[in-house]
């Protein structure tokens, strides 16, 4: 049974689609089976792989709103071992179709509920904000990775966040658990940066993994080209950072282990 990671944080620019991309990529090169859910009608996570968005036919509104199947659905990637299940502009209006639906909450939920015979890990790139697509993701999910940006404005809005995640274990998914945080967009030389760092390791404790991922260009090419960074640099600071982040998540998982 596949295990179900959203990356949120209602913040936009925080390196979450970075995050989500590069770890599923570097769990497939570790010989896991992972599927990446494009849940952000911006569609960052399906272009950075390489699909053009105005070329997805079928996506993840497909699969929610017209119950396709999800295997219809989705693609194989550049990556061998990760698939996506792309996302595209017609995602934009799936939060107000889904107002109407019967238990809109968790529709997201069901359909992973088949993926998840197929997968090792499934992680969710969710939306930018606190709607109901974001709300369908962690409904589903076992648990969420939050990505924060080490910078002054890093903590605003994390209560409502963290508010967010209390309230759906409370009312749709009492077995949610906070996978971790990761401090991203670093820039150790800033003390700003280093003083942003102790305060969320103070406020998350042990729950902060101790990766840090660092501002670093190549790391922001790599979507332009339509591959994550190990395809694109993988001698950079940012890909050793994200080889080093995914093996520290992989052995903090209880029941897996690396498959290389």
């Amino acid at each position: 049974m596949g295990k179900i990671i959203a990356f949120s944080n209602q913040k936009g620019g925080v390196g979450k689609t970075t995050t989500c991309v590069n770890m599923s990529a570097y769990l497939a090169k570790k010989g896991y089976k992972c599927l990446i859910v494009d849940l952000d009608a911006q569609g960052n996570a399906t272009s950075g792989l390489g699909f053009a968005k105005s070329e997805v036919k079928q996506s993840v509104y497909n699969v929610m709103i017209d119950d396709m199947p999800i295997e219809e659905a989705v693609l194989k990637t550049c990556v061998e071992g990760l698939d996506i299940l792309p996302s595209n502009i017609d995602l934009a209006g799936a939060e107000v179709e889904l107002v109407y639906v019967k238990d809109r909450e968790k529709v997201l939920r069901k359909v992973l509920e088949r993926a998840k015979q197929s997968y090792d890990f499934i992680t969710i790139d969710c939306p930018p904000s606190l709607g109901l697509l974001t709300i369908n993701a962690l409904a589903a999910a076992d648990t969420v990775l939050i990505p924060i940006q080490s910078e002054y404005y890093a903590l605003e809005g994390l209560s409502q966040l963290m508010n967010t995640i209390k309230l759906v274990v409370k009312h749709l998914n009492p077995s949610l658990k906070i996978e971790g945080v990761v401090l991203t967009m670093s820039d150790n030389r800033a003390i700003i940066s280093r003083q942003i760092s102790e305060e969320i390791r103070k406020y998350f404790g042990k729950r902060v993994f101790d990766t840090v991922i660092p501002r670093n260009i190549r790391l922001a090419e790599a979507p332009s080209h339509g591959v994550p960074i190990m395809l694109h640099d993988t001698r950079c600071s940012g890909a050793k950072a994200y080889l080093a982040l995914t093996e520290e998540y992989i052995a903090r998982q209880p029941s897996k282990k690396t498959k290389e």
